[in-house]
């Protein structure tokens, strides 16, 4: 048993660049590590030992009640998730919303008083490296064995906070680097996005500024966009989004999200009117559905791939075939589905080097989740209920897709 361990926590430690010196050398696995130093003398003990070690200090355990190596290995989730590695024949691009990932700090240019130590939130530099952690497994969670080559974010305060999650967390082995400009959200959050250099070269990123006609004293986060190379070969272009909320009611708040998917559309418009095959990936939290009107009308995605033509926009989440959760977020009740990843036709009908094959988008892992005794079923196991704080993860589901090259 202890054998099978060891060798688990060796490809992963491997990957994740985590060694133990023993004897001289480096180790990849912590269960080698602690066993060979106990097992000189004591080898009854050693077995002992590992088995409390592996119940109260994994390395992927969290401090909140559930655990992730508990989760990973009992989830029924992970028997269909394709956990397996990309190498040089694709990569994983992935998408999350961290809710509200503050540094304590208060910032008198934004409106963050509520998360700092003295805040209706009492947000501490403590309860920041705890979410930060999370955070970081979370993505190595959905990476598998290899890690994602592209992450959106949103709800990130500043470059601050990005800079400690991927060089202070269980990211860091990673070498992610950082896209990130600082936007006019009155709260202060932004969209962000951190890709692995090894697997995609960022050529320009500009911040879509969002000014609405109709409330110009209103104001909400840019769309980034990043344009690079990926897998050193091929040109692909990427839109990281947070519309605005419903807050104040989804009648009165629709017209905004109506306006930036139009929006949205014409920058897609212009890069397809240059080449119609263009790779485009729009991903992010949009506020609606699906099959809401300000994603099939306003950015005019399909909601399948009947009759797709050249040029068109495809939303991954609505594909017939797809076999995803009930949503991404909760609300009462209610499951929603708005972490959402549109594509061009082209990432469909592999019109250049590159396909999507695999239309498994939502990462619904155990862990990620807890059970909903008032409304039923589960719901999301976030980091504050209301006022109250849990220290969990985040009020929305990861979304992922894998983007392979045409013949692998």
């Amino acid at each position: 048993m202890w054998n099978v361990l060891c060798e688990m926590c060796y490809v992963r430690d491997k990957e994740l660049g985590i060694k133990y010196q023993v004897s001289g050398k480096d180790k990849y696995c912590q269960f080698s590590y602690l066993s060979q130093i106990i097992t000189t003398h004591y080898s009854l003990l050693a077995s002992v030992f590992c088995i409390l070690y592996s119940i109260f200090y994994f390395p992927f355990e969290t401090s909140s009640q559930t655990f992730l190596h508990q989760n990973h290995f009992n989830d029924s989730f992970f028997e269909s998730f394709n956990d397996s590695r990309r190498d040089s024949n694709g990569v994983r691009i992935a998408f999350y919303n961290l809710e509200n990932l503050f540094d304590p700090f208060d910032d008198s240019l934004k409106m963050d008083e509520d998360f700092t130590p003295t805040g209706f939130k009492y947000w501490t530099y403590k309860k920041m490296l705890r979410k930060l952690s999370n955070t970081g497994k979370t993505l190595i969670a959905l990476g598998g064995w290899e890690l994602p080559a592209i992450i959106g974010l949103c709800e990130v305060e500043n470059r601050f906070v990005l800079n400690k999650l991927v060089f202070e967390t269980p990211l860091k082995n990673a070498g992610y680097r950082v896209i990130h400009f600082e936007s006019p959200d009155k709260r202060g959050i932004d969209v962000a996005m951190i890709y692995r250099p090894d697997k995609f070269y960022p050529v320009s990123s500009t911040p879509l500024n969002i000014r609405f006609p109709f409330a110009p004293m209103s104001k909400t986060r840019d769309i980034l966009y990043v344009k690079g190379l990926i897998l050193g070969k091929d040109t692909l272009h990427i839109f990281i989004n947070h519309w605005p909320s419903r807050y104040g009611g989804y009648l009165n708040t629709t017209s905004k999200r109506y306006y930036v998917g139009a929006l949205l559309k014409k920058h897609t418009d212009s890069i397809m009117n240059i080449n119609p095959d263009a790779n485009i990936i729009i991903m992010g939290d949009l506020n609606d559905d699906p099959e809401d009107i300000s994603i099939t009308e306003g950015l005019a995605a399909k909601g399948d791939t009947i009759g797709l033509e050249q040029g068109e926009l495809v939303n991954l989440m609505t594909i017939s075939e797809s076999k995803f959760y009930e949503g991404t977020l909760k609300h009462l009740d209610t499951w929603h589905t708005f972490d959402q990843i549109i594509v061009s036709g082209a990432l469909i009908k592999a019109s250049n080097n590159l396909v999507i094959k695999s239309f498994d988008c939502i990462f619904s892992a155990g862990f990620l989740l807890v059970p909903d005794p008032t409304n039923l079923g589960t719901k999301l196991n976030r980091t504050y209920l209301g006022p109250r704080y849990i220290g969990a993860f985040s009020d929305h589901l990861p979304v992922y897709v894998d983007i392979l090259k045409k013949n692998q």
